[in-house]
C-alpha cells in the first residue's frame, strides 16, 4: 500500500506526555488519581473533532468511541486499547519532552540532571535509529511513553482512517484505559458498551515486538503477628513479628526464583513490600510463571518457608492469602487463532520482521482477554520504560500507525 501521510503521532505524542497522569496504588478512588481524567477528556474531545461523534469520557476516566465500518461485509469488531496513565516507579510530573533530531550515536546526557546519560551501549537499540528522530525526557523524570506511545498511535490511526474513507475496514472500537499501572486498569470497564469481538493492545517495545503470551499472575500476602511487650522487660515475652519478618526473607532461595535470578520463561517469587512494627508486620510479594498451575505450587513452597522459621516462634502466628491477578492470555488466544495470525499477516506486508516473544509481565490484554475480548499486544517502539532513560523512536510509532491501518484492512479481507 502506497503511504503517502502527514503523521501525527509525534505531535501528539509531545502534547500527551506533558500531562502528568501517574497513578497511585495505595489509591482506592478509581481512577486512582483525578489528574488522569485530564487526559481522558482531552482524547475525547479531539476524538469528537475528528468526527468520532459518540467519543466520551466517563467518570472513572474510560475513553470509548467509534469509527463505523467502511465495508459491506460482515467483519468482527475489532478494538484498539492503550492506557492512559504512567507508572508510580518514577516522577510523571513537569515532562520536558527533548526531540533529538538525527540522532548520530552519540551519549546523550539529560540537561536537567547531568549524572542521566543514555547511551547505545546500555542500550543497543538506539543505533537502530540512527540518523532518525528520537525523543527523550530531560533527566528528573520518566518521558511517559509507557503507554502513551500507544494512545498517540491509536489517535493517529482513527485520524488516518477518518481522512481515508476509502480504506476498507470493518467496525472498530477505541479503549482508552486508567490504571493499568497498578493493576486495575479494567476494574470499571463496561464490556457491554465496549461492544468488541477482539483487540490488540499498544504496549509492546521494539519494532516488530508482537505479544500473545503473558506471566500469569497472583499476589500473596504474609502476615506476621508477633507479642508486643515493652522493650524494657521483654525477656521472654516480646516476640517481634519485623524480625520473624526478615528471616522469612533470608530463607527465600538466593541463586534461583526471583527476577534478578530468572530470564525467558522461568517464573520467580518476589517481595515487593515490608511494612508494619514489632507487633505485626506484613510483607507482599508477587508470583510469576508462564503456566498457571504452577502458581500453586510457587504459592505452597512459599507458605512453607514461612512456616517453617515460623517453628521457632511457638508463640507467634502467620496468615497466608492469595489473591489471583491476571492470567495468561495465551490460555484464551489459542482458541481464537486469527488474532495472533492476522496481526503476523499485517507485519508481513509492511515488511516488518516479526518477533514473537513472551511478554515477562502483563497488559490490559491479559484481564481483557479472560473477560471476553481475546486480546494481544502490538509494539509502540517505548524503551527504557518507568525510568529516567526513557526514550522513543518516531519511526517506530509511525510504523506502529501503518501496522493498525494494514491490520484492519487484513480482517476486513478475510471477513
Amino acid at each position: 500500500m502506497a503511504f503517502e501521510y502527514d503523521f501525527t503521532v509525534m505531535e501528539r505524542f509531545l502534547r500527551y506526555v506533558q500531562i502528568d497522569t501517574q497513578s497511585d496504588p495505595n489509591s482506592q478512588t478509581h481512577p486512582s488519581t483525578e489528574k488522569q481524567k485530564t487526559l481522558s477528556s482531552l482524547l475525547a474531545h479531539e476524538l469528537q473533532s475528528m468526527g468520532l461523534y459518540d467519543a466520551h469520557a466517563d467518570e472513572y476516566g474510560y475513553v470509548y468511541a467509534s469509527i463505523a465500518a467502511t465495508s459491506d461485509k460482515e467483519v468482527p469488531t475489532i478494538c484498539f486499547c492503550a492506557h492512559i496513565d504512567t507508572a508510580p516507579d518514577c516522577s510523571g510530573t513537569d515532562v520536558k519532552p527533548l526531540v533529538h533530531h538525527y540522532y548520530n550515536g552519540a551519549d546523550i546526557i539529560l540537561p536537567d540532571d547531568p549524572t542521566q546519560i543514555i547511551s547505545s551501549t546500555k542500550y543497543p537499540y538506539l543505533l537502530n535509529h540512527l540518523n532518525k528522530t528520537i525523543i527523550t525526557a530531560s533527566g528528573k523524570t520518566l518521558l511517559g511513553g509507557d503507554d502513551k506511545a500507544g494512545v498517540s498511535i491509536i489517535m493517529d490511526m482513527a485520524n488516518y482512517l477518518i481522512q481515508h474513507p476509502e480504506i476498507p475496514h470493518g467496525n472498530i472500537r477505541i479503549l482508552f484505559t486508567p490504571d493499568e499501572e497498578v493493576g486495575r486498569g479494567t476494574d470499571k470497564l463496561d464490556m457491554v458498551k465496549l461492544g468488541a469481538d477482539f483487540g490488540y493492545t499498544l504496549d509492546g517495545g521494539a519494532l516488530g515486538d508482537f505479544e500473545d503470551e503473558t506471566f500469569s499472575a497472583d499476589a500473596a500476602i504474609i502476615t506476621i503477628n508477633g507479642v508486643i511487650a515493652h522493650p524494657g522487660d521483654g525477656k521472654n515475652k516480646l516476640v517481634n513479628a519485623l524480625k520473624i519478618g526478615g528471616e522469612i526473607l533470608a530463607a527465600l532461595p538466593k541463586h534461583e526464583w526471583s527476577p534478578e535470578t530468572t530470564s525467558g520463561k522461568e517464573g520467580f517469587v518476589h517481595p515487593v513490600s515490608f511494612e508494619g512494627g514489632s507487633e505485626k508486620a506484613v510483607i507482599e510479594f508477587i508470583v510469576r510463571d508462564f503456566d498457571s498451575h504452577q502458581l500453586a505450587d510457587y504459592e505452597q513452597r512459599l507458605k512453607s518457608i514461612a512456616e517453617q522459621e515460623l517453628l521457632q516462634y511457638p508463640n507467634a502466628t502467620m496468615q497466608f492469602e492469595v489473591r489471583e491477578q491476571y492470567r495468561n492470555m495465551k490460555e484464551v488466544l489459542d482458541k481464537y487463532p486469527a488474532v495472533s495470525l492476522y496481526a503476523m499477516e499485517a507485519y508481513q506486508r509492511l515488511g516488518i520482521s516479526l518477533h514473537n516473544i513472551p511478554i515477562r509481565g502483563g497488559t490490559d490484554g491479559s484481564r481483557l482477554s479472560f473477560l471476553g475480548l481475546p486480546c494481544a499486544n502490538i509494539f509502540t517502539g517505548m524503551q527504557a520504560i518507568h525510568s529516567k532513560h526513557e526514550w522513543i523512536g518516531v519511526s517506530d510509532m509511525q510504523d506502529a500507525v501503518r501496522v493498525l491501518i494494514e491490520l484492519v484492512q487484513v480482517w476486513e479481507l478475510h471477513g
